[in-house]
């Protein structure tokens, strides 16, 4: 099992938090790098959400999201959202709407809850996007077990890689 895990994460993948609120007002939130765009007409986004995760059953239950799209500076984000505790959103800075988005993310989707499949171990979340909204920058970027940096393309003013000759 680790060996295949090894191998999955020889992919290096963006680092997202999906957070959500139930009509109670119980907040959850998880750090995931399964997140990928599916449809544009209409507009589908898809994450996996882990069965063994506590926060799972809140998921499934609250039927709306939103996606924060982690910027290179929020690894502490990552790491506050993929560990247990009993409040993950204490001192974060949140946007003013219903369910809690992140400041400082690259991007953000809000989503309802299109559909749910089963994926082994995992459930594969399904979202419409209502909304959503992109300020860009540097990705937080995942591979090999470790956080990466992002390096933006360098070129000489021919438009090339320097030669190391």
């Amino acid at each position: 099992m680790r060996s295949l895990r090894d191998a999955f994460g020889q992919f290096a993948t963006g680092v997202a938090v999906v957070t959500t609120v139930t009509a109670a007002g119980e907040r959850a939130g998880v750090t995931v790098n399964s997140f990928t765009s599916v449809s544009l007409d209409p507009p589908l986004l898809l994450w996996c959400l882990s069965n063994r995760a506590p926060s799972a059953p809140l998921f499934l239950r609250a039927g709306r999201f939103a996606v924060n799209v982690l910027a290179a500076d929020q690894g502490h984000l990552s790491r506050r959202f993929a560990t247990p505790a009993a409040d993950k959103f204490a001192g974060v800075e949140l946007l003013g709407t219903p369910l809690p988005i992140l400041a400082g993310t690259l991007a953000s989707f809000v989503c309802r809850t299109e559909r749910v499949h089963d994926g082994g171990d995992h459930h594969i979340v399904v979202g419409a996007v209502e909304c959503y909204q992109r300020t860009g920058g540097e990705p937080l970027v995942f591979h090999s077990g470790r956080y990466r940096e992002f390096w933006p393309e360098m070129t000489t003013g021919e438009g090339r890689l320097p030669s190391h000759a």
